[in-house]
């Protein structure tokens, strides 16, 4: 699905507006309604409702959210910020639908104290300001939202947490003005600053809400931001023939574990023998041949000649996926055979861990790379392959550069996981829970990305199926063990209902 700027948001009203075709104050009581029912199936009725009302849009859409949760039975009070004699046309025309004899409502102005909420009863939804803010909150309005910050009452925000900004970074601000939602109810498509670390702090849960935007103008705009829903990843998965053969889902080969971190090796030869691979073979030091055997009868494996470390790879013609990285260290050994991996190989590799952090050390290898190849760091592997950045802003388009000059797939581990491409697109994923966030996980990932390439998948085809296949298994896990208690073994175990989620609503 496409993120698309505030800029194209705005037209993408416009276009739904005159070709659907809808007013636009009708358009409004959609988002309004698509609030109204969230609120709605989230929040007891016994809960006082405050909504804290601008002048704009996003005021108007904070009039029409209280009517209708008066309508349900809700004790409401709204809040206006400014004068009612300068509403925009549609927020007046909302202010005007409101029966001020079933809704309390009171101006805020720097001349009355502020508002107290009650974390127990009272609900905040913040309709001050929405995507189209474009300077900082200054003066009066910062302390306003300061104030709401401080309150304890959960606080839930239309569209965007007021003061932030959607497409720029705001960390070149000094202690900005923005509200720190709980909850964030945005409008399909959301906005591009929801999916970096750096706002985390102010969007909290990200609700993205359906208001029936017209498809046509989706369809035809063009953007480099994309997001990777369960639809798309249904329509990337292929459906075995009944006459298949392990012969049919290619043979993965692995280069994984060194002393001491043979599990390493472990985790990504299952993950990749789980994610639909015909036949893995793991390459590992000698002394790690008893515990593979053990652990992962079903894999076979090259046993380097050295004890300790992974000095040297067998003839590659037969592989048709190579995963590198899982627990290999970074002897003197292991990154010659690592320079002759990819001097010898023309196949994409999949290159994790300190497969990444050796490249960091010797960059005039990346160039030699194959293309199409696929790098799975973290945000400090990152740091080592790519640069250092300020802000979350740039290192997207760093990460961006990364893949267009050298023809390779990057995928950024985290929250809302990110891949870009060789054609400069970036892809954030919508599964994985901070659950994930254990030892072990990331070589679980370089398994299934093996296995998945293995099978015949694109490489673009192999991020995004893997990425997301990782994540919700990981969201399975943690629905039966609990963020705290999850562990990278736990993804494996969950990666057949993962599987079976997307093939069931074929």
């Amino acid at each position: 699905m496409k993120i698309l700027s505030v800029d194209k948001i705005r037209e993408a009203d416009l276009f739904t507006i005159e070709h659907e075709p809808i007013a636009d104050i009708d358009l409004m009581e959609r988002a309004a309604n698509a609030c109204f029912y969230w609120l709605i199936r989230n929040i007891p009725d016994n809960k006082k409702i405050k909504v804290i009302c601008g002048t704009g849009n996003n005021g108007g859409d904070g009039f029409a959210i209280a009517r209708l949760m008066v309508s349900k039975g809700y004790n409401t009070e709204v809040f206006l910020l400014g004068n009612p004699e300068k509403l925009s046309p549609n927020c007046r025309i909302n202010y005007g639908r409101l029966d001020l004899t079933l809704i309390k409502l009171s101006l805020l102005t720097d001349q009355e104290r502020l508002p107290a909420f009650h974390p127990e009863e009272d609900i905040i939804i913040d309709a001050l300001f929405g995507s189209g803010l474009n300077k900082p909150v200054t003066g009066f309005l910062a302390e306003l939202i300061r104030h709401l910050n401080y309150q304890r009452s959960i606080l839930i925000s239309v569209d965007v947490p007021s003061g932030l900004f959607c497409d720029e970074t705001m960390t070149s601000y000094k202690n900005p003005a923005i509200i720190h939602a709980d909850h964030t109810l945005t409008f399909s498509p959301p906005k591009l600053a929801f999916f970096f670390p750096e706002n985390d702090q102010y969007i909290g849960n990200c609700h993205i809400l359906d208001i029936g935007i017209h498809n046509e103008y989706i369809d035809q705009t063009e953007t480099q931001n994309f997001y990777t829903t369960h639809f798309d990843c249904k329509k990337i998965l292929k459906k075995r023939n009944k006459f298949a053969h392990k012969g049919t889902f290619g043979h993965a080969f692995l280069i994984c574990g060194c002393k001491g971190k043979m599990g390493a090796a472990v985790l990504a030869t299952n993950a990749c023998l789980r994610s639909g691979a015909g036949l893995v073979t793991t390459h590992i030091p000698y002394s790690g041949n008893n515990i593979l055997q053990t652990a992962v009868p079903e894999a076979m494996l090259s046993l380097d000649k050295n004890e300790e470390q992974c000095t040297s790879i067998p003839d590659l013609s037969s592989y048709s996926s190579i995963g590198i990285g899982p627990g290999i260290g970074q002897a003197d050994a292991t990154r010659q055979t690592m320079k002759y991996l990819i001097q010898n190989t023309t196949i994409p590799l999949i290159m994790d861990a300190d497969a990444i952090n050796i490249l960091g050390e010797n960059k005039t290898w990346i160039s030699f790379i194959p293309k199409g190849s696929i790098f799975t760091p973290h945000p400090k592997e990152f740091e080592r392959l790519v640069g250092k950045s300020s802000n979350d802003f740039e290192r997207n388009k760093m990460q961006r550069e990364f893949s267009i000059k050298y023809g390779v797939y990057l995928v950024l581990k985290g929250a809302y996981t990110a891949i870009t491409t060789p054609q400069g697109d970036c892809y954030f994923n919508t599964t994985g829970n901070p659950g994930m966030a254990t030892g072990g996980s990331g070589d679980v990932l370089t398994g299934i990305l093996t296995g998945i390439k293995a099978q015949g998948y694109s490489s673009l085809e192999t991020c995004l199926l893997g990425v997301y296949i990782h994540g919700l298994a990981g969201d399975l896990a943690a629905e039966k063990e609990g963020q705290e208690a999850l562990i990278a073994s736990d993804l494996i175990q969950y990666l057949g209902q993962a599987f079976l989620s997307l093939y069931g609503e074929f």
